[in-house]
């Protein structure tokens, strides 16, 4: 498709307390609309997890992690979720939560490639590089 596409993006982050509200960024979900795309990359730290919280239950936050990548795809794996529209499942997603696993509030932007644009924001705004 040619042009330029609006489209949305959240930033994850995992909250290893939450009632402490700290945070560190660990992926970036993003739904493009005008090309049908709603797609996450996620990278779990386990390092940097325990440097926060030592007692977090990894195998319970992969879980999560799972969940969020499987709603992104949609169908009979992501349970009531995936036979939902895709803007549907942006909106939940990125809906306000109280979890260890959440997400910033959504950004706008211009893209030419969802893809491509995921990947950039993921370097820039979790691995930095």
């Amino acid at each position: 498709m040619q042009g330029r596409h609006p489209f949305e993006y959240a930033v994850i982050r995992i909250v290893p307390h939450v009632e402490r509200e700290e945070f560190f960024n660990s992926g970036i979900v993003l739904y493009c609309a005008g090309q049908k795309f709603l797609d996450t990359i996620i990278h779990l730290n386990e390092d940097l997890v325990r440097v926060f919280c030592n007692e977090l239950d990894i195998d319970l936050l992969r879980k999560h992690i799972e969940a969020f990548e499987l709603v992104c795809k949609g169908g009979d794996a992501a349970s009531a979720m995936g036979p939902l529209p895709i803007a549907e499942r942006f909106r939940w997603l990125t809906a306000p939560r109280s979890t260890i696993l959440k997400t910033s509030r959504p950004h706008p932007g211009l893209c030419d490639d969802a893809g491509e644009t995921l990947e950039r924001l993921y370097r820039q705004l979790v691995a930095k590089g």
